[in-house]
C-alpha cells in the first residue's frame, strides 16, 4: 500500500516537468513555413516600373494605393551601415542566436518583474515571423495588440525559419518586409522616399536614422534623432549627434513624393504600365532620354523671358523605329506638365513644305532647279482671297525650288500647292500617317502648304524618318518587337528619287542662307537635312530633321497656347535640334545618301544670274542645262485681290485712309478702270481713299479689252 503511494506521488510529482516537457517540445515542433524563394516571389510592390533597353529604370507608376512598395531589395544592395545600426538596435545578437534571444527574454522579465519596465525581446527572426503570419492572415492591422498566444506562435515560427533559412535570409526579407513610416513599406521604398537614394548609398548617420525610426515609425525627427543618437554612442562614443540630428530633420521633414524613383519618361509609363509589379521593357535608352531632357530644360529655362514654357523632343532610329528618347513635356517653368507634347496636335507651320516639293518632283511638275516666283499672289477660294506671305514680310523675286524650301519661303510653296492640288498633297500626308489630317483638301484650301493642319511631334517624326529611308513608311515603337514581328515589311509612301532630292535641298547650307544666314542653328558639321516651322502668331515652332542614322524632332511652345514673343523655329526648336544631333554625332559620323539610280547630277546655270550655276540633282529625263524664267507674263492686278472685304477702321480718319491699288507688269499703255472710271496708268501705284460699297476693278489694254478684273467690297 505504501509503495503504490510512494509510485502515485512520484507521478503526481513528475506532472508538472511532463508538461514542461511536452510545452518545449510543441515550441520547437517544426512549424510550416514558406521557403525564402516563396516569400521573395510573393512581394508585389505597389509600383510597376519602365525599363529602357538595357534593363534600367525610367520612370514608375503607382498602381496599388493600399500600400507603397519598390521592387524588392537583395541585402548585397543594402548599405553595410544600415546593416550594422538596425543589428544593434534591434537584435544585438542575432546572429548568435537560433531564433529566441534568451537573455534579452531573462532580461526583459528582470527589468518588469523588479523594475516595473516592461519591455519587448523580439529578435529579428520573431518579428520577421508576425510578419509573416500577417501576411498569411491577409494583412492584420500592424497595431494590432499581440496576445501571449500570438507571442507563443511568434517563437515558434521563428525557431522554424532559423531552421530552413540563412541569417541572411532572414535579414533580407525582414527588411522588405518591415513597415517604416507611413504607407512606406520595405527598404527600397523608404530609402528613395526618406533619403532619394537607393539603400545602397545611405550613410552612416542616414542609417542610423532609419534604424531609429522602427520602433516607432510615426516618432517625430527629435525623437527619431535622440533615439539614433543614443544607440550609435553605445556603440561608438565619438559618434556626431549633430550629424544624426541634421539627417534626421532632412530626412523626416518636408515633402518627399518627388524623392521616390527615378523619373525621366512619366507620360510613358502613365500610358503603359498597368499591372502592379510590372517591369516592362521600352526601346528607349536611358542615358539618351537624361540627355534630351536636360538638353530641353536648359534651352526652355534660357527662353522664360519670352514666353516660352513648354518643349518636346524625340530621338529616332532611323532603320528599326524604335524610339530612343521620349520627352513629352521638359520645360521648368511649365503650367501643363501633364500634356503630353508628343502626341498633342499643333499647326504645323512650314514643316509640311518638304512633303509638298517632293510630291511635285515625283509628278513631274518641279525640278530642284525650277523657278518659281516668289512676288504677292492672290487666289480665289470659298472664303473670299487667300493672300499667303513670307515669314519676314518680304519678297525674293525668282528663286530656285531648292532655294524655296531651304529657306522655307512660302509663296513658291503655296504656287507649288496650285500644280499638285491641295487633295493631292492631302492625301500624301494621311498617307505619311498625319492621322490628325481628318478633313477633305478643301476645307484646308491652300494654307495647307503653310502648315494650317494639326499634327503631332509623333507624327512628325514618323514623316521626317519616312523621308530619311527613301520613302519607306513603317510605324514608330516604344516596345521592343517580338522577333515574328520585326520581319513586318516596310510600305513606299514616297519615290526613292523625289525623297533623295528633298533631302539633299534640306541639307544644302547654302540654298538656306537667304532666311537663317551663314550661322544658324540648322548647320551640323556632318551631313543632316533639317526643316523648321513656326505657327500662325508664333504659337508653335518645330525643328524636325536627320542624319544617317537618326530622326530628331523638337516642338517648343506653350501648352495653353498663348503666343512666344519673338521665337521661331530656328531660335526656339532649332538650339535644341543641334545640340541633341550634334551629341548623338559626338563620335559618329553621318554620311549622305548614296544617290538611287533613278537620279542623276549635272550642271545647271540660271538666266540673269538670279541663283550661281551649281550642279544639281534631276529624276532621270528631267535634267536642263540652263534655266530661263518665262519670258512674258500676262498683266493682272496685284491689289486688291479679287472678293476682299476692306473694313474701314473707326479709330482712323477716313480721310487718311487709303486702298493700295496696282498691277503686275504694267506699263503706261495699260490703264485701270474703277466702277467704269480711269484712276490712271497700270504702270504706277495708286493710293485710292475706300468709299462704301462694292466695287469693280479693270485692267484694260489700249484697245479697252480687259484684261483682268477684280471684286471687292467696302464696308
Amino acid at each position: 500500500m505504501i509503495q503504490r503511494r510512494r509510485r502515485a506521488l512520484v507521478a503526481l510529482a513528475s506532472l508538472p516537468a511532463l508538461a514542461v516537457l511536452l510545452f518545449a517540445l510543441w515550441l520547437r515542433w517544426p512549424q510550416s513555413v514558406p521557403t525564402f524563394d516563396q516569400v521573395r516571389d510573393a512581394y508585389q510592390p505597389s509600383e510597376a516600373f519602365l525599363l529602357d533597353r538595357h534593363g534600367r529604370v525610367l520612370d514608375s507608376e503607382r498602381i496599388n494605393f493600399g500600400v507603397r512598395r519598390f521592387a524588392w531589395v537583395p541585402l548585397a544592395d543594402v548599405s553595410p551601415a544600415l546593416v550594422d545600426a538596425v543589428i544593434a538596435g534591434e537584435d544585438r545578437r542575432f546572429l548568435q542566436h537560433g531564433g529566441v534571444d534568451v537573455r534579452a527574454v531573462l532580461a526583459a522579465l528582470r527589468d518588469g518583474v523588479l523594475r516595473q519596465r516592461w519591455r519587448g525581446a523580439s529578435t529579428i527572426s520573431m518579428q520577421l515571423a508576425w510578419l509573416l503570419h500577417r501576411q498569411r492572415d491577409g494583412d492584420a492591422p500592424a497595431n494590432r495588440r499581440r496576445s501571449w498566444r500570438d507571442k507563443l506562435e511568434q517563437v515558434r515560427m521563428a525557431w522554424s525559419l532559423e531552421a530552413s533559412w540563412s541569417k541572411s535570409q532572414i535579414f533580407e526579407a525582414y527588411l522588405n518586409l518591415l513597415s517604416y513610416r507611413g504607407e512606406w513599406q520595405g527598404i527600397g521604398a523608404a530609402s528613395f522616399a526618406l533619403a532619394g537614394k537607393a539603400p545602397s548609398g545611405l550613410t552612416t548617420d542616414e542609417s542610423e536614422v532609419l534604424a531609429a525610426l522602427l520602433p516607432a515609425p510615426s516618432s517625430g525627427a527629435d525623437r527619431v534623432a535622440r533615439r539614433a543618437c543614443a544607440r550609435a554612442q553605445l556603440r561608438d562614443a565619438q559618434a556626431s549627434c549633430v550629424a544624426i540630428e541634421q539627417a534626421a530633420e532632412r530626412l523626416l521633414s518636408g515633402p518627399r513624393e518627388s524623392r521616390t524613383s527615378v523619373r525621366l519618361a512619366p507620360h510613358l509609363a502613365r500610358s503603359l504600365l498597368r499591372v502592379p509589379g510590372e517591369r516592362l521593357q521600352t526601346t528607349l535608352d536611358r542615358d539618351l532620354q537624361r540627355l534630351t531632357l536636360d538638353r530641353l530644360r536648359l534651352h526652355l529655362a534660357g527662353l522664360a523671358d519670352r514666353n516660352v514654357r513648354d518643349g518636346a523632343a524625340l530621338i529616332i532610329d532611323n532603320q528599326s523605329g524604335e524610339v530612343l528618347a521620349y520627352v513629352a513635356s521638359g520645360g521648368p517653368n511649365s503650367r501643363a506638365a501633364a500634356v503630353d507634347g508628343i502626341r498633342a496636335h499643333r499647326q504645323a507651320g512650314s514643316t509640311l513644305k518638304p512633303f509638298l516639293y517632293e510630291l511635285a518632283i515625283e509628278q513631274g511638275y518641279l525640278t530642284a532647279a525650277s523657278l518659281l516666283d516668289d512676288s504677292p499672289i492672290s487666289l480665289d477660294t470659298a472664303s473670299g482671297a487667300y493672300l499667303p506671305q513670307n515669314y519676314d514680310r518680304d519678297f525674293k523675286g525668282l528663286v530656285s525650288a531648292r532655294t524655296a524650301l531651304a529657306s522655307s519661303l512660302n509663296i513658291p510653296a503655296v504656287r507649288t500647292l496650285v500644280l499638285t492640288g491641295v487633295e493631292s498633297f492631302r492625301d500624301r500626308l494621311v498617307a505619311l500617317g498625319y492621322d490628325g489630317i481628318t478633313e477633305d483638301g478643301a476645307f484646308y484650301g491652300y494654307s495647307l502648304a503653310l502648315g494650317s493642319a494639326e499634327v503631332s511631334l509623333w507624327e512628325q517624326a514618323q514623316a521626317f524618318r519616312t523621308l530619311a529611308r527613301g520613302g519607306l513608311w513603317s510605324p514608330l515603337r516604344v516596345l521592343p518587337l517580338e522577333p515574328a514581328e520585326a520581319l513586318v515589311d516596310s510600305r513606299r509612301v514616297l519615290s526613292e528619287d523625289a525623297a533623295f532630292v528633298v533631302g539633299d535641298m534640306l541639307s544644302d547650307r547654302a540654298a538656306r542662307v537667304l532666311t537663317f544666314g551663314l550661322g544658324s542653328h540648322l548647320n551640323t558639321p556632318f551631313w543632316s537635312a533639317v526643316k523648321t516651322g513656326t505657327s500662325k502668331d508664333m504659337r508653335d515652332n518645330w525643328c524636325i530633321g536627320f542624319s544617317d542614322r537618326y530622326t530628331v524632332a523638337v516642338w517648343v511652345g506653350n501648352f495653353e497656347g498663348d503666343a512666344m514673343q519673338g521665337v521661331s523655329g530656328v531660335t526656339g526648336a532649332g538650339p535644341v535640334w543641334n545640340d541633341l544631333m550634334s551629341a548623338l554625332h559626338a563620335t559618329l559620323p553621318s554620311k549622305a545618301p548614296t544617290p538611287p539610280a533613278g537620279v542623276a547630277q549635272q550642271s545647271v546655270s540660271f538666266a540673269n544670274a538670279l541663283e550661281p550655276p551649281r550642279n544639281e540633282w534631276f529624276l532621270n529625263g528631267t535634267g536642263m542645262q540652263r534655266m530661263t524664267p518665262v519670258a512674258h507674263r500676262e498683266p493682272r492686278i496685284d491689289s486688291p485681290p479679287n472678293g476682299l472685304i476692306i473694313a474701314l477702321d473707326p479709330d482712323i480718319p477716313e480721310r487718311l485712309q487709303r486702298v493700295r491699288i496696282s498691277a503686275s507688269d504694267g506699263n503706261d499703255q495699260l490703264r485701270l478702270k474703277l466702277n467704269g472710271n480711269l484712276l490712271g496708268s497700270a504702270a504706277t501705284e495708286t493710293l485710292w481713299r475706300p468709299i462704301r460699297g462694292s466695287h469693280q476693278l479693270e485692267l484694260q489694254d489700249p484697245q479697252g479689252k480687259v484684261l483682268d478684273r477684280v471684286l471687292f467690297t467696302v464696308r
